[in-house]
């Protein structure tokens, strides 16, 4: 899938254009500001899949994933002069992307549109960190549980009952491998906020595998004085 294909859009590589040297981002985004198109398909094929399988995870939609996909490029596009290089383009594509994807859930609940900004502020109480209620050693090792079919489909269930912004933040910084930083950047949170939302989003995630795979014989108590920060 990409924005640009025969038919119905235009690809580029129909016409017989293709990048033959490869470049960094900051050089493709530069000669795209330029006018090569080239340079911004380019960076449709680096990124279309991770984007798509975001909005995949975030919205649990094909058709929606596709149209935020779709949208997020043509965004990035039309924006792309506005594109300071403050971040990585990466960093503000994912950006793009999570504000599609929330424009999305919040048509769906008939809720009014908002930024994202607005939608991550951070409420008093809200992001204490929560003492796991069952905690036991896990009937076989994580290596071995990574490996079957029944693992994932419970950690994509897990993700799914994460709220929003638990969920943005562990999808940013753990699935897709932001930095702490630069999932700050992307949903326009603090470092800190961000460490104690994915911190949070650990906890429960651990909990939630623990109910499915751990052994009720083992199971123990612990509660936490404290929280480190995630990283």
């Amino acid at each position: 899938m990409s924005p640009f294909w025969c038919g119905e859009r235009l690809s580029l590589r129909c016409l017989g254009w293709t990048m033959s040297v490869e470049l960094n981002d900051a050089e493709l985004v530069e000669r795209a500001k330029a006018g090569e198109l080239a340079a911004f398909e380019e960076l449709t094929n680096r990124y279309e899949r991770r984007i798509y399988t975001l909005a995949m995870r975030i919205l649990g939609n094909r058709h929606d994933a596709e149209d935020v996909t779709q949208q997020t490029f043509l965004s990035a596009l039309e924006h792309l002069g506005d594109f300071r290089g403050d971040s990585s383009f990466g960093t503000w594509l994912f950006r793009v992307a999570t504000n599609a994807a929330l424009k999305i859930i919040r048509k769906r609940r008939g809720l009014e549109t908002v930024s994202l900004e607005e939608t991550t502020e951070p409420k008093e109480g809200s992001d204490t960190i929560p003492h796991p209620e069952y905690i036991a050693d896990w009937r076989q090792t994580p290596d071995t549980l990574a490996q079957q079919a029944e693992t994932r489909r419970v950690l994509e269930q897990a993700l799914g009952e994460l709220d929003e912004k638990h969920r943005l933040v562990f999808l940013l910084r753990d699935v897709e491998g932001l930095s702490i930083k630069e999932t700050a950047e992307a949903l326009g949170l603090s470092e800190a906020n961000v460490k104690v939302r994915l911190l949070r989003a650990r906890l429960q995630l651990r909990e939630k595998l623990t109910r499915a795979f751990g052994d009720p014989a083992r199971l123990v108590v612990h509660r936490h004085q404290h929280a480190p920060d995630a990283e």
